[in-house]
């Protein structure tokens, strides 16, 4: 397995670290996970908030991923590509949690344009 595709596992179990943030507290009600989330505040909310962006991060990218090496793009490339879009999501959910919004759009803008690279290097 290629070092881009261990990257599409890490960026599927990222979300995972966020919720787990988000739901740290011991009153977590599990029976009404959605209604709990809803009421939090501070960095917990914002925590919910990256683990809800991670997910829908995640699709993109794994797609573009699969694409790039179905269409035989340069496997360096992909893994660079994959790797910085790793980072980039994971210094996303640390700057949303620490409420740091200039430099998670900056983080936010790197990880799309890993995912935009990955499908010209497919091109």
């Amino acid at each position: 397995m290629t070092f881009a595709y261990w990257c599409v596992l890490m960026a599927a179990l990222m979300p995972l670290l966020w919720a787990g943030a988000a739901k740290s507290r011991r009153d977590f009600d599990n029976a009404t996970p959605r209604d709990w989330l809803a009421g939090l505040e501070g960095w917990r909310r914002r925590a919910n908030a990256a683990q809800l962006n991670s997910w829908e991060a995640f699709a993109p990218f794994a797609a573009a991923v699969i694409i790039a090496h179905l269409a035989g793009a340069a496997q360096g490339s992909i893994n660079a590509l994959a790797g910085l879009f790793v980072a980039a999501r994971l210094a996303y959910g640390l700057l949303y949690i620490a409420n740091w919004p200039g430099l998670r759009t900056l983080a936010w803008l790197t990880g799309y344009g890993c995912v935009i690279g990955l499908f010209v290097a497919a091109a």
